[in-house]
């Protein structure tokens, strides 16, 4: 058994060393390079942050949402376990003042604090983790991220008031890093008894440092002050309370409505600056940070159940025919790199795969040529009476999708495919990969550790993509059962070079987290997702 934090093994030791590899490739800065942490004695108490995004998932539950608009501000509702440190990518205490880990990675115990409690002022216990975690399975389809993280769970057990022990059926080198994540947030036991449509609706009951105090769905967020909180991240540098006493997340669509918002003094922060934003923002009283997102990069995920799709050479195709420097020169914010992997660069165990997402658009005409499929007088390929046509279906909560989308829509024109392009709402997007009903979709999954691979793409689990068993499986469960950093590594590597050779998925661009801070707002910083933590954020 090896014990946390106080002592590592060797393994875990240069465990620790591959994430911190990943993560260094990227860190906090603001507008000149710099970190943006800046506590000091100047910090006070007090006031409201506005924080302007673009869309809502139609969910406050930090359990049930993968989008990072409905994040920001719910993660700030829930505590977890573990907290990830951004710039080494070390796991630390939280909740959990330490834990041990057995020798093969299947049994985790948490030795929880004491003190600990929720806002409807019940207690942190054994026995609140236990009916967290034994009721994630049943959340259903807007859980995926949380469904993944405890998959093969065998048991979660109250070992005593404050400890508890979770046993997994195979070995689970992920699991740490999950406790780390908005998504295995703990909730009260009586919030974890209301309804997953419940809690979207009316929210949760959390012991974070600010409570939910009004949800309009589409509108806007409202979080409140926890008077008393005492029990933060281990990373945070005040210690109890927040400085803020009112958190505001507006809805706001339109990219150029935010940063005009935000120059004009009517928001503090705004969320996705785009390209055409950033000029006007550098030059007043605003910081642009900006972060890599780790985990899967933006992407067209392919229905590989769909006929059309079946073929090899159709998605190998597809993915010849993007030119994803053209499409990030044009559309996306600066510092954004064009994907190299289906694996963002920041994310540990990244394997660089460039040179199989290069463009080449004559290549790419060969194959759907070898595949039986030609040009017509309208220059879209048919094969048997059938267009060569795509329904990509994408999601309005990014201002860069459109844009992206439309380029990557005449480059696939350019070699005879026809795509048409369908918006939907952001809340749409999970029944969507559950009803199955697309060619492909537009989207990315944040996270600072490799299994988000298996949680996406295994055959095994939800399979959203349809994609058909293969070699594929075995390297993804493999990675998840290896303790050992190298082996799993390698086994991370195999089942990127997989995913990007047979084109089951098309890796387009890596997120860039950009947001805009005015000056006045201090200590808004991202945490190892990306995402932001707001406990030490003040203004003045």
């Amino acid at each position: 058994m090896t014990s946390h934090p106080d002592t590592r093994s060797a393994r875990w030791t240069a465990a620790a060393a591959v994430v911190t590899s990943g993560i260094l490739l990227s860190g906090c800065s603001s507008s000149d390079g710099t970190g943006s942490t800046d506590t000091d004695a100047r910090a006070r108490s007090g006031g409201t942050l506005t924080f302007a995004v673009g869309s809502d998932a139609g969910c406050v539950d930090p359990q049930q949402v993968g989008s990072n608009d409905s994040i920001y501000s719910l993660r700030q509702v829930v505590d977890s376990l573990t907290d990830q440190d951004p710039r080494t990518g070390k796991i630390v205490p939280w909740l959990a003042k330490s834990w041990d880990i057995s020798s093969d990675t299947k049994t985790f115990t948490f030795h929880l604090r004491s003190g600990v409690t929720f806002s409807d002022g019940s207690p942190l216990t054994a026995q609140v983790v236990k009916d967290n975690f034994d009721a994630v399975p049943k959340l259903g389809a807007l859980a995926t991220l949380a469904q993944g993280y405890l998959s093969g769970v065998q048991s979660t057990t109250v070992v005593d008031s404050s400890t508890v022990r979770v046993t997994f059926k195979q070995p689970n080198a992920q699991f740490l890093q999950a406790t780390s994540t908005h998504s295995l947030g703990i909730e009260s036991s009586a919030s974890v008894k209301r309804s997953p449509q419940e809690k979207c609706s009316k929210g949760v009951v959390g012991s974070g440092p600010f409570t939910l105090a009004n949800y309009v769905q589409n509108r806007s967020v409202t979080l409140s002050k926890r008077a008393k909180y005492a029990w933060g991240s281990s990373l945070w540098a005040k210690k109890g309370e927040a400085y803020l006493d009112k958190l505001v997340f507006k809805v706001v669509p339109e990219a150029g409505v935010r940063s005009g918002s935000l120059q004009s003094g009517q928001v503090d922060a705004v969320g996705s600056v785009g390209k055409a934003d950033e000029t006007a923002l550098k030059g007043g009283a605003v910081n642009l940070q900006r972060r890599a997102n780790p985990g899967v990069v933006f992407n067209l995920g392919l229905n590989n159940a769909r006929p059309l799709l079946k073929d090899a050479k159709v998605r190998q195709a597809l993915r010849l025919a993007v030119d994803r420097q053209q499409i990030v020169d044009a559309v996306f914010p600066t510092g954004t790199e064009p994907a190299t992997s289906v694996l963002a660069h920041t994310t540990p165990n990244y394997a660089d795969l460039g040179s199989d997402l290069s463009f080449d658009a004559a290549k790419a005409r060969s194959l759907l040529d070898a595949a039986g499929w030609k040009t017509g007088g309208d220059g879209v390929r048919s094969k048997g009476g059938k267009k060569l046509r795509l329904t990509v279906k994408w999601f309005a909560n990014a201002a860069t999708n459109q844009p992206a989308l439309e380029l990557i829509q005449q480059q696939l024109k350019a070699v005879g495919v026809d795509v048409v392009l369908k918006q939907l709402q952001i809340t749409q997007f999970a029944p969507t990969l559950q009803s199955g009903d697309f060619d492909a979709v537009w989207g990315n999954v944040t996270r600072a550790d490799p299994d988000i691979l298996r949680s996406s793409y295994s055959t095994e689990l939800a399979n959203f993509y349809h994609l058909p068993a293969s070699p594929l499986d075995a390297a993804l469960n493999q990675q998840a059962a290896t303790a050992d950093p190298g082996k799993r590594g390698q086994l991370v590597k195999k089942a990127q070079e997989l995913l990007v050779q047979k084109a089951y998925v098309i890796p387009v661009v890596e997120l860039e987290t950009q947001l805009g801070v005015a000056k006045k707002v201090h200590n808004l910083d991202f945490d190892a997702s990306s995402r932001i933590q707001l406990h030490d954020t003040w203004i003045g």
